[in-house]
């Protein structure tokens, strides 16, 4: 094990990690079992943690509650929102005056090539169970914090209603209004600054894909200093695919691969 590690954790949140959860990732509770018992007996090694927190309000372009079509129902968990659907009427914003800018969001994201628009189960709602860290790992941390006197950051992502945030360091379509959907500088720089990175969390498919290359991009493509924790991170059900091709590409960035138990 290398010393001086900066471990980055994405979402290790209960709604996808419990069987429970609202958007449960088959699998995240053993992730985070595993991830606990790595902090533990690491703790001596790890000299920086940074969690992320996907949170949301229900209201959110994302979430059913923001879109109708011409019966007056609200789309079912897991459609897809096309620039086609909403030329043609048969999806539109709940509310009026965020119409013309979910037609360009949606044409933005298609255009970006990286996802057409899911709409996905109510989850990590701000103040709401499903929002908490997965109790083991929130455990772990806390010792971390108090026995070892570390550094713990946390970044909250996704609480703007008008902008998916799966990426920790900048939403999907930046609002130039709100900072908060920008490039987040001072993780990019911690990221810059440190010297090995572990990543591990949820979902492999969506959030800790985007959030390493994207942090790879802004780092000249290089991801030679990251490594991912791989029995520390699953993928939602059905999105498989889009984990394949982020572990080819990063792959080729340098981005390196182990278990937590090595």
């Amino acid at each position: 094990m290398d010393k001086n590690i900066h471990l980055l954790i994405i979402d290790p949140q209960n709604d996808f990690c419990i069987p429970e959860g609202s958007l449960y990732v088959d699998g995240a509770e053993k992730d985070m079992g595993r991830l606990t018992s790595f902090i533990d007996k690491n703790m001596g090694n790890i000299s920086r943690i940074t969690v992320t927190l996907d949170s949301h309000k229900n209201y959110h372009i994302a979430n059913p509650i923001f879109w109708i079509d011409e019966e007056g129902k609200h789309p079912q968990p897991f459609t897809i929102i096309t620039s086609n659907d909403v030329d043609t009427g048969r999806w539109q914003a709940t509310n009026s005056i965020h119409r013309s800018w979910s037609i360009n969001y949606v044409k933005t994201l298609e255009k970006k090539g990286r996802y057409q628009l899911c709409i996905w189960p109510y989850h990590c709602i701000i103040g709401t169970k499903g929002n908490n860290i997965f109790n083991s790992l929130a455990e772990i941390i806390r010792v971390y914090e108090i026995e070892h006197k570390g550094i713990v950051e946390y970044i909250i992502k996704g609480s703007n209603s008008l902008t998916e945030h799966y990426s920790a360091l900048f939403a999907d379509v930046p609002i130039p209004d709100d900072v908060s959907t920008q490039i987040n500088k001072s993780l990019l720089v911690s990221m810059a600054e440190s010297e090995t990175i572990y990543v591990a969390g949820e979902a492999l498919s969506h959030c800790v894909a985007n959030t390493i290359l994207d942090i790879g991009t802004c780092l000249n493509s290089d991801l030679s200093k990251f490594t991912l924790l791989q029995d520390a991170t699953s993928s939602v059900k059905g999105f498989e695919h889009l984990s394949d091709n982020f572990i080819y590409t990063a792959k080729k960035m340098g981005l390196k691969f182990r278990y937590t138990t090595d």
